[in-house]
This record gives C-alpha cells, structure tokens and sequence, in this order.
C-alpha cells in the first residue's frame, strides 16, 4: 500500500486494515472469497498477481499481512531498499513463495546507483513509482520516468542509475521463476486449461472446494 488505506476481510476471519508501507500477501490456492475497500477517499496501492505451479493450484489458501515494521529493509550509499520477497544487501524476506520470487521496493536519492544480483534464467522487471531520470540496464540507455515498467532480457544483474541531481527515484524489482506451463486466464480464475477454468467457476457457483461461503 502506497497512500490511504484498504479494509479487509475474508470468510475465513481474517480481518484488518492495510496501511501505506503495509503489504497484504494472499495465496488463492484453491479458492477464497474476499472483499475489500478504501478506508480513505484517496488510496494508492499495486497489485502483484503470481502464478502458481499446476502442483500448488489446488492446495488451501493462505493470507498474512505483513506491516511496515515486518519488512526488512537495508540503505547504502545513497540506497534504500525494503525486501518484501528474496533478499537484497545481505537481508532476507520472511515471506515464503511457492514460486520463486523477487520483490524488491527501492529508493534512490539524487545520483545514487545499485546493482542487483538475480538469476539468470528469471524473468525481470521493474515498474517505476517516481522520479524521471532513472536509467535501468546501461548507463547508454534513455532515461525512463513514472508509471512506466522496464522489462530485462537474459541476465544475472540488474543495474540502476538516478541521473536526477534532486529527485528521488522509487521503482519495485520484480523477478521470478518461469514455470513453464500453460495459462489460461477467465475473471478472477488462472488455471492451465480451459477444463480447469470451467471447474473453477463450477466450484464458485456452488460453493465448493474452497468456495463454501462462510459467514462473514
């Protein structure tokens, strides 16, 4: 969470609200049924969908909120950065992934720079929450600002530049493990075929298999 807050709840009694720093980490996992919504009129937050491997979709589903004390964090040289999942200057996330992942919420004061170790055969991106001269990969390549998402090819480094002399740059890292199968995708369902889709909604309309319709 970013700004503002979200309320959250889920049949299985879980409850509580999402401040900014906050991260809420969910696994669906067979299903579960959640609501929520702003605390405030004005609320900034991201949303990280994760693919789970065929072997996984199926077991119970999990959620756990992680406050901003939890996260660890790390700074140097002019480098901030909160691990949310992996590790990153020597600290480790708490959070376990099924699928190997990531997740890493830097801050780069003016003129600053970082270099990332990730595997070389993940997949890795980085989206960019403020600034407008961070330079990401090569010092040679053109400056990306705000709201834009930078996609690396093959690799086991990821570069940083803040060529800004008086604006921070935050961006997340985000990288993962390819699983290597099929995603079929429909509403809030993410399965590997169509099959598994249709069983899934089956599964949500009559309240089954993880859809049992607790009360709230």
């Amino acid at each position: 969470m970013l700004q503002g807050g979200i309320i959250h709840k889920d049949p299985k009694g879980h409850k509580g609200t999402i401040q900014a720093g906050d991260v809420q980490w969910m696994t669906a996992g067979r299903g579960i049924i959640h609501s929520e919504f702003p605390e405030e009129e004005v609320n900034t937050g991201l949303q990280l969908w994760i693919n789970l491997p065929s072997t996984d979709k199926m077991i119970e589903s999990k959620y756990k909120e992680l406050s901003s004390s939890d996260i660890p964090q790390a700074e140097e040289n002019g480098v901030e950065v909160k691990v949310i999942a992996g590790d990153s200057m020597g600290i480790k996330s708490p959070v376990y992934t099924r699928t190997p992942t990531m997740f890493l919420d830097f801050t780069l004061k003016p003129g600053s720079q970082t270099h990332q170790d990730v595997p070389e055969s993940w997949t890795t991106f980085a989206y960019i929450i403020e600034g407008d001269e961070g330079v990401f990969g090569s010092l040679n390549s053109s400056a990306i600002s705000a709201h834009h998402v930078v996609v690396f090819g093959p690799g086991d480094l990821v570069s940083v530049w803040n060529k800004s002399t008086s604006r921070s740059l935050r961006f997340l890292l985000i990288a993962g493990e390819p699983i290597g199968e099929p995603v079929v995708q429909c509403g809030p369902f993410v399965m590997n075929s169509q099959a598994e889709i249709d069983m899934a909604f089956d599964d949500y309309q009559n309240a089954k298999n993880g859809f049992e319709m607790a009360k709230w």
